[in-house]
């Protein structure tokens, strides 16, 4: 993926008329930036039609928010990575904060998921970040690493540098607070010395792409996006209006 890399996390919003309204504001400002790569993940109910929505437009990547670790069976309410892939995403957020702290997912279940993920076809953008007492009694970094090891420890051969990560500290996701840009700097850079050990290679680490999510907004994706090692940001509620959107895919 070229980067910056932007990635739309609808969570629990927008239905399927909303997001054919917002598909069709958001396509009418947003012209293709050929140096950029812009994904949008809906809820699942939306995903059909925002990838209806894109009509020719190649240049956007939908995704999926969450994948069950199984391929199928009586898990009712849960998405398959395979029926994701069907239906036209391209990418599944794996580990994200909401997934590990309000449903329970645990560092094992998104080591499953990211190779679920690859099994079928779909990008996994492995989230991982540490809780306010975590930074405060000093664990951030060793939490992280711990989520990063974790999360690629079933991947095979090649595929840990087909991946995205994504660093959101749980206490700046939804909150008003927001890491500073030297914050981000200091995780991602601890981020991107694990991933050379991980990948055996400083080249094929630096391939993959180090994404900053925590209370991104337009007024400082421009401050985010200059720090060292965040190669591209994973916005939650500002992305819910096409208007502010826009303004942080075209930063």
């Amino acid at each position: 993926m070229k980067r910056p890399v932007f990635v739309a996390n609808w969570k629990m919003n927008l239905g399927p008329t909303e997001a054919r309204a917002f598909m069709k504001k958001f396509l009418a400002k947003y012209k293709q930036h050929p140096d950029r790569t812009v994904v949008i993940v809906p809820p699942a109910v939306s995903l059909t039609t925002v990838v209806a929505s894109l009509g020719r437009r190649k240049d956007i990547i939908i995704g999926v928010q969450n994948i069950h670790a199984d391929a199928k069976g009586a898990f009712t309410g849960e998405t398959a990575a395979a029926m994701a892939r069907d239906a036209g995403a391209r990418l599944a957020l794996v580990g994200h904060s909401e997934r590990r702290h309000v449903f329970g997912e645990t560092d094992e279940e998104t080591a499953v998921k990211c190779a679920r993920a690859f099994e079928s076809g779909l990008t996994p953008l492995l989230c991982v970040g540490e809780t306010l007492k975590q930074r405060d009694s000093g664990d951030a970094a060793s939490t992280v690493l711990r989520q990063l090891r974790s999360g690629l420890s079933r991947l095979k051969d090649a595929q840990p540098k087909g991946i995205l990560v994504a660093y959101e500290p749980v206490w700046a996701i939804g909150t008003g607070r927001t890491a500073t840009p030297a914050d981000a700097a200091a995780m991602h850079g601890a981020l991107r010395a694990e991933l050379s050990v991980l990948t055996g290679s400083r080249k094929d680490a630096a391939a993959i792409p180090i994404l900053y999510g925590g209370s991104v907004t337009a007024e400082n994706s421009r401050g985010l996006l200059d720090a060292e090692n965040v190669e591209g940001l994973l916005v939650g509620g500002a992305s819910l209006d096409a208007g502010k959107w826009n303004a942080i895919v075209s930063t």
